[in-house]
């Protein structure tokens, strides 16, 4: 299928459009990149993601017309995405070609994310009050899915999901009761059992996550989980160091005070190294202070010192960089190259999330069907 240029590059970054020049002219990918880079020294690896110089969204014909939220970045080959109309897209060959594995009989749910373990295994989370929340899980790369959970409290609502590894997940719902809810897994997404709510703080008034760009629950190693909320007097960032068993809970300074505003997206690099972005979602509203930082694992979030100019509804860190990251939103792409406390602007395509997988393969997905991935400019 065609594709398309988006803008005449991410000029914000140095570095990454060598490697992947450089790993595409010697014939690696997926796991062959994967293993190149996790053998080559720290500071090597750093160096290869520090930058993005030239590089930039090429779009992908998906040739669907869905809204696609939910995002897994396997590799710079293999991509999954899920959105509205039940829709679930999955490429092996870099999005020159898209299979509709959608779950039968899904056409009238809202997937809003996914979380692919591989090229095969991938779980799915579809959201809505009482039975439209729903979790479906294939393990033969969407040729088959299996309904693995189905909401029967009509107060819950899930937003998203996580997975710690290949078998232990969490799952988030909006507040029952006065309490978020959260779903475990611990067998890779095939069952779920609530939670105890007894460690899990009390919600505030009007408070709820936004189930904006599958990023609203993400997580940081074996046991660390983070989630983002908004809607109510102060946005705030709960942790979790347990698996979801207890919980703690931070404010943070990003837009609050209605129910359109708030932290809408979490990224942690390691247990410590966070970032938040938000706003207000509405088109045309002004979003000051849209992104905040972390040093101490979200106990104490940051404004952002040069913060991105509008609501932004996704974020990712690069891998292998201290300070590099992505930021998406409807109304274009922001780059930090410094963890966090400036952005700059540096695409104004609209897109709703954006994932990198550990080759350094970026991809970005977001309404009418618009999926992309970072490339090198082509000479």
């Amino acid at each position: 299928m065609t594709e398309k240029k988006t803008t005449k590059g991410l000029t914000g970054l140095k570095g990454l459009t060598g490697t992947l020049r450089r790993a595409a002219a010697a014939g690696l990918c997926g796991a062959a990149l994967v293993s190149a880079v996790a053998a080559a020294p720290a500071q090597a690896r750093q160096e290869r993601a520090e930058g993005l110089s030239g590089a930039t969204w090429r779009l992908k014909a998906s040739g669907s017309d869905a809204r696609f939220r939910g995002l897994a970045a396997v590799s710079r080959t293999t991509a999954w995405v899920a959105g509205s109309k039940g829709t679930v897209l999955r490429t092996h060959d870099g999005g020159r070609s898209w299979r509709n594995v959608s779950p039968p009989g899904a056409e009238g749910l809202e997937f809003r994310d996914i979380e692919a373990f591989d090229a095969r295994r991938a779980v799915v989370l579809a959201i809505g009050e009482g039975e439209a929340s729903r979790v479906f899980r294939t393990d033969d790369a969407g040729a088959t899915w299996t309904e693995s959970f189905r909401n029967t409290d009509p107060h819950a609502f899930y937003d998203c999901l996580t997975f710690f590894d290949a078998r232990n997940g969490i799952a988030l719902s909006d507040p029952v009761d006065g309490k978020y809810r959260v779903l475990a897994t611990g067998d890779g997404g095939r069952s779920w059992r609530v939670l105890p709510s007894d460690g899990m703080p009390a919600a505030q008034p009007g408070e709820a996550a936004f189930a904006a760009g599958g990023q609203c629950l993400v997580s940081a190693g074996r046991r660390d989980a983070w989630f983002a909320t908004g809607g109510a007097a102060t946005a705030r960032v709960f942790h979790s160091a347990d698996r979801g068993r207890t919980w703690t809970v931070a404010d943070a300074p990003l837009p609050a005070g209605d129910p359109a505003r708030g932290v809408f997206a979490l990224a942690f690099r390691d247990a410590r190294t966070g970032l938040a972005v938000g706003g207000d979602y509405r088109a045309g509203q002004p979003s000051p202070k849209a992104a905040a930082v972390t040093a101490d694992g979200g106990a104490v979030w940051t404004v952002a010192d040069a913060p991105p100019p509008a609501y932004r509804s996704g974020v990712t860190w690069l891998p292998y960089s201290r300070g590099t990251a992505l930021a998406v939103g409807p109304t274009g792409t922001d780059v930090t190259t410094d963890g966090g406390r400036t952005w700059r602007t540096v695409d104004q395509g609209s897109y709703d999330t954006v994932d990198c997988a550990p080759d350094l393969g970026c991809w970005a997905a977001g309404e009418q069907g618009r999926v992309a991935r970072l490339e090198p400019a082509r000479r």
